[in-house]
């Protein structure tokens, strides 16, 4: 975990450089475009469907449409992660390069180039891992809500295991000589990573920071010398 927390200060100093600052104002607009996009497409097929197959009265159609406003609004975090989640695999190779090339320069040239099409499937599988790993804990997440806390306590520990496996493949993508990281160190990562997607306006910059946070841990745990 001290080796987590030296990654996430450190990239915490790359959000300032040009480059990232860049990669972040792309990210961040297409991200909340899509956002809006998915969540405008889930309602209007959500108030389609009610209508088409009349299901429900005019009155109850209407509370059914606030319904999935509701959920649309419950739903955000996942939703907002899902979205950045793609947004950022497309612009992954360019986050994880420029914090090479400054901290890492060595390191940097004998890196291999990922192509958009490499970036596309890796973005996708984690969009599926995602998904496909929250839909299964959902069971569990409608149980613990009783507990008041024990849903959020459940997600990160959830989200973290993903998102620790997904940021190892997207730094490793470039350099597929290195061995995967140890349990301790994914699991670190991806709990800082999941715990900076959980606090509102920080969990903007969440995407970008945990993609320069896996680059420094993958470095530091391979002892390449720091510039």
């Amino acid at each position: 975990m001290a080796r987590a927390v030296h990654a996430f200060l450190l990239a915490l100093r790359d959000l300032p450089q040009p480059r990232v600052l860049r990669v972040l104002a792309q990210s961040l607009a297409l991200t909340l475009l899509l956002l809006a996009a998915t969540g405008a497409a889930i309602f209007w097929s959500a108030r389609w469907a009610l209508a088409h197959w009349r299901w429900l009265g005019e009155a109850e159609q209407d509370m059914a449409g606030l319904l999935v406003v509701v959920a649309i609004l419950a739903g955000s975090w996942l939703l907002f992660r899902a979205v950045a989640i793609v947004v950022v695999g497309l612009f992954a190779d360019d986050i994880v390069a420029d914090v090479e090339g400054r901290h890492y320069p060595a390191a940097a040239q004998r890196a291999v180039d990922v192509s958009w099409r490499q970036n596309i499937r890796l973005a996708l599988a984690s969009l599926v891992r995602l998904v496909g790993g929250n839909l299964l804990a959902l069971p569990v997440y409608i149980l613990l809500l009783v507990t008041g806390i024990g849903t959020p306590i459940f997600a990160l520990f959830v989200n973290a295991l993903l998102l620790g496996r997904d940021l190892e493949a997207m730094v490793l993508a470039r350099h597929p000589d290195r061995p995967r990281f140890d349990r301790p160190a994914r699991w670190s990562l991806g709990l800082l990573s999941a715990a900076s997607f959980m606090v509102p306006v920080a969990n903007l910059l969440a995407p970008i920071l945990s993609a320069a946070m896996a680059v420094h841990m993958l470095h530091l745990r391979d002892g390449d010398e720091k510039r």
